[in-house]
């Protein structure tokens, strides 16, 4: 997608993102049934964190989609962790996760982060999509929760 410009997410936009982190997570493969304003609240934290980072698309003045994480410090270096990638359903399969995501690891990668993490859906589309970028499944450290 060659129309469109990437540049830094803002709180200004944070009701924005939330009604696209909305609409794409409650869709396949998550089905999450995720309300705008709880989206919204979800993305303004977030954005408050002094480590975070993230990347929006705009089509025409429209914000389309957007990248958002965190880094922290551990003593092999500072990791990055990608918290969200969401594209609005009715520009998804135009290449802007793909920009999103090539343009956020170069920066990530300048910036001296060591390592990227993210957490995704098993099966589906989605795995095939970050193995592309090099992500694999952990070896080391498994998801562990407990419901309270």
């Amino acid at each position: 997608m060659k129309d469109g410009m990437i540049r830094a997410c803002t709180m200004d936009h944070a009701a924005r993102y939330g009604e696209i982190y909305a609409a794409a997570f409650s869709g396949e493969p998550w089905n999450d049934p995720w309300k705008p304003e709880d989206a919204e609240v979800h993305v303004r934290e977030l954005l408050e964190s002094m480590q975070s980072y993230g990347l929006e698309y705009v089509i025409d003045g429209l914000v389309v989609g957007f990248i958002l994480g965190t880094s922290m410090l551990f003593h092999y270096g500072r990791t990055f962790e990608i918290n969200d990638l969401a594209v609005d359903p009715a520009w998804q399969r135009r290449g802007i996760a793909k920009e999103l995501m090539d343009r956020c690891l170069a920066d990530l990668k300048s910036q001296g982060i060591v390592a990227v993490h993210l957490i995704t859906a098993g099966e589906g589309i989605l795995p095939a999509f970050y193995e592309r970028y090099g992500f694999q499944k952990e070896q080391e450290v498994i998801l562990m929760g407990k419901e309270l």
